[in-house]
C-alpha cells in the first residue's frame, strides 16, 4: 500500500490523501485549503479522476462536513463514488440552498460506524467519532496486508466524547501507521471546556441579559445547539432559529435534536434567506415551517425572554424589528475570525446598538493530552502528521514519528 499527502503535511486544512494498492486508489477526503478566496480558483490535485473520470480512483471518503474536508469535491465528476456519513450527506445537501458551501453527490455510499465498506482490494471500515461536525468519521484502511488509520478531526469533550473513550479503549488492532490530526498543539491549552461546562456560561449569560440574547455560532454545529437548547430550557426563554439552521436539524435525521416543533422552539426567516427561497422557488419549504413562524413584529414583544441564533447578514432584519434594547450577543465560535476585517462592519454595529459581548466557546479539536491518549491507543504505529501547522512538535509529544512532505509518495 502506497500513501501520498497531497496537502495536509504542514497546515490546517485542505487535507487530501491519496492511497494506492493493486494499481487502484482511493481518496481520504477533499478539502478546501482555509486561506482559499473562492473554491473554484483552487487548482485541483493531481490524482487521477479528479479533473476525468479514471475507473482506477475507486472511491473518496468525506470524513466529515466541514469544508476543510469536502470543499473541492464538488469539482469530481458526477460518477465519482463518495463515501460519506448519510447524515453528513444529507446536512450538506440541505445547506446548498441557503449558503453557497453546500454540496450534493450523485454517487454515494454512506458510511456507517465500524461496518465495513470493501472496494477493490480496499477495506474502509469507518469509526464515529465526537467532533463539532455532525455524522463524522475517523478511518481505518486495509490493503496488502497493511493497515492505515486516519484519525479525521476528532475531540474528547463534546457531547458524544464516549466515542473518543471508545476509540482509545477498543481500537483497531495491527495498524502500521496512525495519520493523526494536530489542530490545538501549539495553543498552549492543557484542557478545553466541554460541552457540558458551556450550557452552564449560556445559563449564566441568559440570566444577565435584560433583553434578547443573541448567540452567533455555525448552524451545523450541531453540539452547541443542543447546548444553547438546554440553557433556554433552563432559563425559560424560548430558542428562535432561522429557517437554514431548521433545515440542517431537519436533515440529520435525529428527533432527539432541537427541531422546528418542539415546544419553545420558534423559525424565523432572515431577509437573505427569504431571497435564497424565492430564487429557488423552494415556496413548499418555507410553507413546512409555517406553524412555527416567528415574525419580525413579533421579536420586540418577547425579545426578554428570546435567545436567537444570529449572524452578522441579519443585522439589518433585527434592526428594522426594534428587538435590541438591553440584548447581548453571545459569540459562540473562534475569536480569531472576529480579527477578520470583513466584521468591522459588525463591531461598530454592536457598540452603536450597545449591545454587549461575550465569548462561550470551545474547540472542535483534541486537546494535546487527548491527542496523547490517541497515540498510545497505537503504540508500534508510526505517527504521520496531518492536518497541523505544529508537526515539528510531534516527536516531542509522541514519538516514533515519520514526516513525509505534501505530493511525495511513500510505503505502508
Amino acid at each position: 500500500m502506497r500513501v501520498c499527502i497531497h496537502r495536509g503535511t504542514k497546515e490546517i486544512g485542505g487535507t487530501c490523501i491519496e492511497v494506492e494498492s493493486k494499481e487502484a486508489r482511493i481518496v481520504l477526503d477533499c478539502g478546501l485549503p482555509l486561506d482559499a478566496i473562492s473554491p473554484d480558483e483552487v487548482p485541483l490535485h493531481p490524482i487521477a479522476g479528479f479533473e476525468t473520470p479514471d475507473a482506477s480512483l475507486l472511491g473518496v471518503v468525506i470524513s466529515h462536513p466541514h469544508q476543510d474536508h469536502y470543499g473541492l469535491a464538488y469539482r469530481l465528476p458526477d460518477q465519482t463514488p463518495i463515501l460519506i456519513g448519510k447524515a453528513a450527506q444529507s446536512i450538506l445537501a440541505a445547506g446548498e440552498l441557503f449558503t453557497p458551501s453546500g454540496a450534493t453527490f450523485k454517487n454515494v455510499v454512506h458510511l456507517e460506524d465500524r461496518k465495513p465498506i470493501t472496494l477493490g482490494s480496499f477495506t474502509i471500515v469507518p469509526f464515529l467519532v465526537d467532533h463539532s461536525a455532525y455524522d463524522a468519521y475517523a478511518v481505518l484502511v486495509e490493503a496488502d496486508g497493511k493497515r492505515l488509520f486516519y484519525s479525521g478531526d476528532l475531540r474528547a469533550h463534546g457531547r458524544k466524547g464516549s466515542l473518543f473513550q471508545r476509540l482509545i479503549t477498543h481500537p483497531p488492532a495491527g495498524v502500521d501507521v496512525l495519520l493523526m490530526e494536530g489542530t490545538t498543539i501549539g495553543r498552549n491549552v492543557d484542557a478545553f471546556p466541554t460541552e457540558t461546562d458551556l450550557e452552564e456560561q449560556f445559563v449564566e449569560l441568559f440570566l444577565q441579559t435584560e433583553g434578547m440574547a443573541l448567540v452567533w455560532c455555525s448552524g451545523q454545529n450541531i453540539d452547541r445547539l443542543v447546548t444553547v437548547m438546554r440553557a433556554c430550557v433552563k432559563t425559560g426563554r424560548q430558542f428562535i432559529i432561522d429557517m437554514y439552521t431548521a433545515h440542517i436539524l431537519r436533515a440529520t435525521g435525529n428527533e432527539r435534536l432541537p427541531q422546528a416543533g418542539w415546544e419553545h422552539v420558534k423559525v424565523f426567516l432572515p431577509h437573505a434567506q427569504r431571497r435564497q427561497i424565492i430564487r429557488r422557488r423552494e415556496f413548499d419549504l418555507a410553507k413546512s415551517y409555517r406553524p412555527w413562524r416567528i415574525f419580525p413584529e413579533q421579536l420586540g414583544h418577547t425579545a426578554a425572554r428570546s435567545v436567537m441564533l444570529f449572524r452578522p447578514s441579519m443585522i439589518d432584519d433585527l434592526e428594522k424589528a426594534s428587538c435590541l434594547r438591553g440584548s447581548r450577543l453571545i459569540y459562540s465560535l473562534w475569536s480569531g475570525y472576529l480579527e477578520d476585517p470583513k466584521n468591522t462592519r459588525f463591531l461598530k454595529w454592536l457598540k452603536r446598538h450597545d449591545v454587549k459581548l461575550d465569548h462561550c466557546h470551545t474547540s472542535g479539536h483534541a486537546a494535546v493530552k487527548d491527542l496523547i491518549r490517541l497515540r498510545q491507543a497505537f503504540p508500534k504505529a508510526p505517527v504521520v502528521p496531518i492536518h497541523t501547522a505544529d508537526a515539528d512538535r510531534f516527536e516531542e509529544l509522541f514519538g516514533n514519528v515519520a514526516r513525509p512532505n505534501d505530493g511525495e509518495w511513500w510505503t505502508v
